[in-house]
């Protein structure tokens, strides 16, 4: 099975890892961070294929994704699943 999404995830992978940011940095590009402790904390992990992860949040249920850089890692860019 092709994976359509490769070459554009390689890219960006490659777009976040060249140059990491700090958490200050992230979070005002892309409003809350977390690191690896506060994600567990807040959501449920249903998969992932760098730089992306899908998540659930506890609160909620709400179902989304964040993108992750790899060194410091932080998840960032919070986007809500459309299809709910």
């Amino acid at each position: 099975m092709k994976d359509e999404t490769e070459r554009l995830r390689r890219q960006r992978l490659a777009e976040i890892n060249e140059s990491p940011k700090d958490r200050e940095v992230l979070e005002s590009e892309y409003g809350q961070t977390w690191d690896t402790k506060e994600l567990a904390r807040e959501f449920i992990v249903v998969g992932f294929l760098a730089p992306i992860i899908v998540v659930k949040r506890k609160a909620n249920g709400v179902v989304g994704s964040l993108e992750f850089q790899h060194d410091p890692r932080f998840y960032f860019n919070f986007q809500e699943d459309s299809k709910q």
